[in-house]
Order: C-alpha cells, then structure tokens, then sequence
C-alpha cells in the first residue's frame, strides 16, 4: 500500500478582542460545507516572520490595520487522515497564536482576498463563542481558554479645582469615545510620564485637558481603581491605575477648552457642586472629591 504523503504547515493567527467581542473570519464553502468561524490569520510564507505573515493576513481577511504583542503560544493540530485539494494527507499543523489589537474606531470589518480562503470577517460576541453558539474551529476555543488580558498598571496625578462664589463648581473633564468608560465626567489629569514630578503632570495635563493653568497644592489622596476594557490604542487591558489627587486653583473667571485632538479628553467643564449627584461619575472621583471636602472641613 502507497505510503501516505506528509503534509506540515506553520501558520500564525491573532485573538483579537475589543470589549465583549471577539473578530472571527468565516471559512469559504470550498473549505468546509458548513458554517465555521476562525480566528485572523493564515499560512507563514517561506522566509516571512510569523509577525509580519499575521498582519498581511488580518488585513487580507478583515481589511483592518492590526497590532500583534510579543507573546505567542504553539498550538499542534495533527491529522493523520485528511483531505487536502482532493488527496489524502497525514497533515500536521503548527499554529502560532498572538495577542492582537485594532484601533477603537477602526471601520467595519470586510474582506479583501478574493477566492481566498475565507469570505466574511466579522466581531461575535465572546459569550456566544465560548458556549457554542457560533460555530468555530477547534483553535478558536483553545486559544480564547488560554488567552490572558494584558495587564497595565499606571501611575496618574489628578487636581481637584474649585470655583467659589454664589455658584460653587468644580472643574471636570469628560472622557472621549477613546478613553476608558466614554462619556463619564473624570476629574482633570494623567499619566505621569517616565522622570516626571506628579505636580509637573497635573500642571501639563490639565493646560492640555482644560487650557487652564493651575496652581498645584497639597496632596488630598492616593486612589486606587481596576477595570477591564479597551485601551485607547484598542488593547483590550487589566488596568490598574493608581492616582495622586492634588489641591489645585485656577482663575475662577477662566472658561476651559480642550486643548489636545482626538484624545481621550471630549469636553471640559466647571459643573455646579449641586449637579455632582447627576453626572456619571466613577467612584475613584468621589472618593477624591469626599478628600477634599473633608480637607476644606478641617481648615
């Protein structure tokens, strides 16, 4: 009996996650009859980096610019009897796996390659992944199992700014479709930058977030605040922010103005200390905000 021909193939693949979504490319009829979702992604040409073989085919399959991390995972898939173009093979495939990203506003996804090996790209719930729902490769399930979030932790520094007068009011900035939980009112600041005095950060960030220029004070707290979500740059992160929350004072008659474009700043505003209760504030400015109450208290 003839001998059957080995086959060996090396392929690199992304996981790519944005929020509770999960982008999939849908394998074409020629390669399977029915319905099956798999991840971005696709052979490794002779001499091409796996990397670079992972971004063409995203690009191809889903017609978006991606980022891929340093972290990869091998996954094995040997078949000794299978059926490629028409003869039977003892295929084996070597997958190589990596942690991918696309910006947030990245388009809709559609696919360029014609009569290629998948038709349609599109983003699936993860939930509906994981418990069957959509019908995928074996590789998708095992790469979703072991995919890990990656983990950031930030230092920030933030100023609480009061206006007094007939209308007390605090100086707030709103975060921006590109930064964390959109539409939610923060106080003013970031991240302190690598050599960078915190007081220095508040100073330049606020000029940044507000056009204002403030006068930094005491330290009123060290906050501290974790989430899950979408980065800016669109990795989807296990954020840990630590944040030193300063005094500061500003021109009371100075109207803020977002200074920096297509940040994470939308809007910056002086908001009456009676609307506080009203906005959607995250718990970490309350907790500053309660600082510094009970600071302008003990004076």
């Amino acid at each position: 009996m003839r001998p059957v021909e080995q086959e060996q193939r090396v392929a690199a693949y992304a996981v790519i996650a944005r929020d509770d979504l999960v982008l999939l490319s849908r394998l074409s009829p020629r390669i399977t009859r029915h319905e099956l979702w798999t991840l971005p992604g696709g052979g490794v040409d002779h001499g091409e980096d796996p990397r670079d073989a992972v971004l063409r085919e995203i690009h191809e399959e889903t017609g978006l610019a991606a980022h891929v991390g340093s972290t990869v995972r091998v996954h094995n898939f040997h078949q000794p009897d299978a059926w490629r173009r028409g003869r039977r093979v003892d295929a084996h495939a070597l997958r190589l796996v990596y942690e991918g990203w696309v910006a947030p506003d990245a388009p809709a996804p559609q696919t360029l390659e014609v009569d290629g090996s998948t038709i349609e790209a599109a983003w699936h719930p993860l939930a509906a992944v994981l418990d069957g729902s959509v019908p995928t490769t074996s590789l998708v399930r095992e790469a979703l199992v072991e995919a890990e979030v990656t983990r950031k932790q930030r230092v920030a520094a933030y100023a609480v700014v009061r206006r007094a007068g007939p209308e007390p009011a605090v100086l707030l900035v709103q975060s921006s479709g590109r930064g964390p939980h959109p539409g939610s009112w923060l106080l003013p600041g970031g991240g302190v930058e690598h050599g960078e005095a915190p007081r220095d950060t508040v100073v330049r960030e606020l000029g940044e977030e507000t056009g204002l220029a403030v006068e930094v004070g005491a330290l009123l707290d060290v906050v501290s605040h974790r989430f899950t979500g979408t980065a800016p740059s669109g990795r989807r992160e296990d954020f840990h922010a630590l944040g030193l929350v300063f005094e500061g004072t500003a021109p009371g008659d100075a109207e803020p103005r977002v200074r920096e474009r297509d940040g994470t700043t939308a809007d910056a505003a002086w908001v009456p200390s009676d609307r506080l209760d009203d906005l959607d504030l995250r718990p970490w400015v309350r907790q500053a905000l309660a600082a510094s109450e009970r600071s302008a208290a003990g004076r």
